[in-house]
């Protein structure tokens, strides 16, 4: 991408959109575009049609999406599937129309059927069933990935599609609910600290394994893929490490200086056993992450006290 190019970044008010701009800014990128829900509705093609053809960005990064934890995924699949297969295929097919040069579509690892191997390799997509408390998510997170891949052979776009682990960072959701693990549990423990509980309660038994990546590396490697890769297959962006929900308590607990008890309720979910992305292929195109969980979840604890606690937007 030429520094001068027009860019526009969906979803930039979220975690993974503004992380996205952060990295652009620091790689000189300024001719950023970007839209507020109230001033553009992803989910409507009309106003998509009309705001691509207005706009004709040479870039689009598609990092809008609507996101929850299990139970928000569990109790909403209908308006999981809905929203985010209406907003990103009228985005991709406006960047087509439009003639844009190249668009990264941001997927995620529940992708991925629940007993894939592990690691993950990109390969494992569509070979067995879907873990069931978010299929109506990673249905529609296939089906974009799909699109850019077909758009590809039938057209010659050069769109390409990433799948990130576990998130986490500055900007998250901190909904006590409806949020993921990680801004979940930084909450619930910065809460009991100030309100001196002598224990947290955490879902599930704390044995599931996971891998959280800092959503700036996230970032940083989305565009050094917009730069450096094309191609139909997906890539992986991770860590290559895991720790389980248990060790990732222990860590949040440490951060917060939180001293009480932690007890499992095991009548909660668990979700996937174990979700390890294959991230071979991503440090064979030459990227690699840098900030390892204990930092990150200090950099993220001080984005949480600095900032107005973040619900659900």
């Amino acid at each position: 991408m030429k520094k001068n190019a027009k860019i526009f970044v969906a979803g930039h008010r979220g975690m993974v959109g503004s992380a996205i701009i952060r990295s652009l800014k620091k790689e000189g990128y300024n001719n950023i575009i970007t839209r507020t829900r109230s001033e553009l509705n992803l989910c409507s093609q009309n106003d998509v049609t009309d705001f691509f053809a207005a706009e004709k960005p040479d870039y689009v990064f598609l990092a809008a999406a609507k996101v929850g934890g299990i139970m928000a995924n569990s109790n909403s699949p209908a308006d999981f599937m809905y929203e985010n297969m209406m907003l990103e295929m009228n985005v991709i097919n406006a960047a087509w129309k439009n003639n844009c040069k190249k668009l990264l579509f941001l997927g995620s690892s529940c992708i991925y059927p629940k007993m894939a191997p592990q690691p993950m390799p990109e390969s494992c997509l569509l070979t067995s069933p879907l873990e069931q408390t978010n299929e109506a998510y990673a249905l529609a997170k296939i089906s974009g990935l799909k699109y850019c891949e077909y758009l590809n052979r039938q057209y010659g776009t050069d769109y390409i599609s990433v799948m990130p682990t576990n998130l986490y960072g500055p900007n998250d959701n901190y909904h006590p609910v409806n949020s993921h693990v990680l801004p979940a549990l930084i909450r619930r423990f910065h809460e009991a600290k100030e309100n001196n509980l002598p224990y947290v309660e955490c879902w599930g038994t704390g044995k599931p394994l996971r891998e959280f990546l800092y959503v700036d590396d996230l970032a940083d490697a989305c565009v050094y893929l917009m730069n450096n890769y094309s191609g139909n297959e997906t890539v992986n962006i991770g860590t290559g490490k895991e720790v389980t929900i248990k060790e990732l308590t222990e860590k949040v607990a440490n951060a917060v200086s939180y001293t009480g008890k932690i007890r499992w309720d095991s009548s909660k979910p668990d979700g996937t056993p174990r979700k390890l992305l294959d991230v071979s292929k991503l440090e064979k195109l030459g990227w690699k992450y840098k900030i390892d969980l204990d930092e990150g979840i200090k950099l993220t604890y001080e984005d949480f006290k600095n900032n107005p606690i973040r619900t659900e937007r």
